[in-house]
């Protein structure tokens, strides 16, 4: 069984639908955040995606306009303990996240440890169920066996997304991991392409990649082509 094929925006500006505009610089502002989700509601965004912190400020703005909030645990190290992590996602979906994006535990996997990297998602999953959770591998930082094994440990640990990317490492999305993680991961799971996209023409090719949601903080830019 395969994912229903999507339907692919055939204009920059039906591309907001799949966007998460995203806000995840640490210098943020409150100023910034309110800017963020004028422009979401300007423009169609699917979300926003902001650090915990902006969260309630957030889901206050969008309150009922379509738009919903996505918030990030362990970001964007991945390092942090396990119950940390949990805390960190309960927390932001009961200030009004809808979705969480965690950080896999990297370092954990580069090590072998197939079994912490699955207890470590498994915590978050269970933290905020029945809230989905996007699992970011970083996919810059592994070779393609780790972005395969990545895929079954997230599958396996009850994830609803694996993520391409932080933004915050040397690179992000590409069309080639996006088509890898299509490939490995189970008909239940979804691909978030993230990092570094800026274009339409990059949306477009993700997309036809196998991604069904684009994290991009250039998302005004995109759908205005």
């Amino acid at each position: 069984m395969t994912r229903p094929r999507l339907d692919l925006p055939s204009t920059p500006a039906q591309a907001a639908a799949f966007i998460e505009h995203t806000l995840l610089r640490p210098e943020a502002s409150a100023a910034d955040v309110e800017r963020l989700c004028q422009e979401a509601l300007r423009f169609g965004f699917r979300a926003v995606c902001l650090n915990p912190w902006h969260v309630s400020r957030a889901a206050a703005l969008l309150a009922g306009q379509g738009p919903f909030v996505v918030s990030v645990a362990g970001f964007p190290l991945g390092a942090g303990l396990s119950r940390v992590k949990a805390l960190e996602a309960a927390e932001a979906v009961r200030q009004g996240a809808f979705e969480v994006d965690m950080v896999m535990n990297i370092g954990a996997l580069k090590s072998g440890d197939a079994a912490a990297v699955a207890r470590d998602i498994e915590a978050v999953v269970r933290a905020v169920a029945p809230c989905p959770v996007k699992v970011i591998l970083e996919t810059c930082l592994l070779d393609d066996r780790e972005k395969v094994l990545a895929c079954g440990l997230a599958e396996q640990a009850g994830a609803a997304f694996v993520k391409t990317s932080t933004g915050f490492a040397r690179a992000g999305a590409s069309v080639a991991d996006v088509a890898l993680l299509r490939a490995a991961a189970g008909p239940k799971v979804g691909i978030k392409a993230s990092g570094g996209i800026r274009t339409f023409e990059q949306v477009l090719a993700l997309l036809r990649a196998g991604a069904e949601r684009i994290g991009a903080s250039a998302g005004p830019a995109i759908v205005r082509g």
